[in-house]
């Protein structure tokens, strides 16, 4: 059984996951060398360093997380201790957290700084995967199946916002959505539910237009106007989105070489962190671009189809939920960075220099192969005990994915 276990694995994602999460190293050596000297003072290779660590803890934690099974996740008593740590976590933030780049959103935890707030992402996964799991019977009915995890998922995207991190809050809120959407609900329900939503908007947009000034903060402004007018901005708001156009045009198709940077030398703030695919392009060029974008890419539509495959619905909904965590937090990264977007100051998985992203990352890619071996090896071996399995009620919204059922 252990061999049929082993060879049930998916080491296709095991390897792109490592693959990416060493080009991320030798990328946070490069953009990060200057300014560890020039700006803090400290060695050349102190972040490089810190990372190595990050990401030597993140593959045992990878590892722990690949091999535990993930239908343990479901259980009651783990679901009210992990929600109720997710929620002290953002209370504690605001008590006794540390202020960084206009945010309250690190605690200081000896030499090491935690960000719980990426822990509440994948803490949203788990919890809105296996409470519409467990509502399958009764999924279109509004005031037992519906409302309940949402107003939970609402309550802890306010708590991050009023750090104010409106990045992880945006894509907490997105990761809750495309749970709902393959939750099992029928187009009718997602429908009256989208309604609600519009309704609910339509009313408090006169309120946030008002409070505006309240409800943003400056350097939130500030980001707005980089984005709509970066050139006329340049010497305050625009100047970080400039800098990363010059970089990104700077490398071209071949790019300048490994640690040929010009950006980096003072010019463009964060270049290991938030603009650090800025980095990527201007020294790797095109072809280290594609590195990045084919490994994300390949993960959330591993994990997509995964989530698709799966026969269990908990484990169906955590798959699409931690490709969407992975596409969605990409996708404001690399905005920000080309100007898509307004800049968010959200990092690029597996790439960007952050001990609790690589740690989070690390949990959701173990846990994503976790539900991989499980769907492999049922689909190999079959379910050799005859238990019957757990299956999501028919659905007819075309975004749902097509589970199989068993009587």
């Amino acid at each position: 059984m252990f061999k049929k276990i082993l060879k049930s694995y998916d080491y296709s994602i095991i390897a792109v996951y490592i693959l990416l999460c060493l080009f991320g190293l030798v990328m946070v050596y490069s953009s990060s060398m200057v300014r560890a000297v020039q700006y803090y003072e400290w060695p050349a290779d102190i972040f490089y360093q810190k990372q190595k660590m990050n990401l030597i803890f993140g593959f045992i934690v990878f590892l722990a997380f690949a091999i535990f099974p993930y239908k343990a996740y479901r259980n009651k008593t783990f679901l009210i201790i992990m929600t109720g740590m997710a929620v002290l976590g953002l209370f504690a933030v605001s008590v006794i957290g540390h202020t960084t780049n206009n945010a309250q959103s690190w605690i200081n935890v000896g030499a090491r700084k935690i960000q719980p707030s990426e822990f509440v992402k994948l803490s949203v996964i788990i919890y809105l995967s296996a409470v519409y799991a467990n509502k399958q019977r009764y999924i279109d009915n509004f005031n037992k199946g519906v409302f309940p995890p949402i107003f939970f998922l609402l309550f802890v995207c306010f708590l991050i916002k009023i750090e104010p991190d409106n990045g992880t809050a945006f894509i907490t809120l997105l990761i809750g959505i495309s749970i709902i959407l393959c939750s099992g609900m029928s187009f009718k329900s997602i429908s009256k539910l989208i309604a609600i939503c519009i309704t609910i908007g339509l009313i408090f947009s006169p309120f946030i237009v008002m409070k505006f000034d309240k409800i943003f903060t400056e350097g939130n402004k500030g980001r707005i106007v980089g984005y709509l007018d970066p050139f006329g901005t340049y010497q305050n708001e625009g100047n970080q989105l400039v800098n990363s156009y010059l970089a990104i045009g700077s490398g071209g198709i071949k790019g300048l070489g490994l640690g040929q940077s010009v950006q980096k030398l003072g010019y463009l703030p964060e270049p290991h962190t938030d603009f650090i695919m800025a980095i990527i392009a201007e020294e790797l060029g095109v072809f280290g671009v594609a590195i990045v974008l084919l490994g994300i890419s390949f993960l959330v539509l591993r994990g997509i189809y995964i989530g698709i495959r799966s026969r269990d619905p908990f484990g169906s909904m955590l798959a699409i939920g931690i490709a969407s965590m992975i596409g969605i937090q990409s996708f404001i990264n690399l905005g920000g960075v080309s100007g898509l977007i307004p800049i968010t100051g959200v990092t690029l998985p597996f790439i960007s220099y952050g001990g609790s992203s690589i740690l989070v990352l690390s949990i959701a890619m173990g846990i994503l192969t976790n539900v991989s071996m499980f769907k492999n090896y049922e689909e190999k071996y079959g379910n050799r005990n005859n238990q019957p399995q757990e299956t999501l009620r028919p659905v007819q919204s075309t975004i749902q994915p097509k589970y199989n059922i068993r009587n």
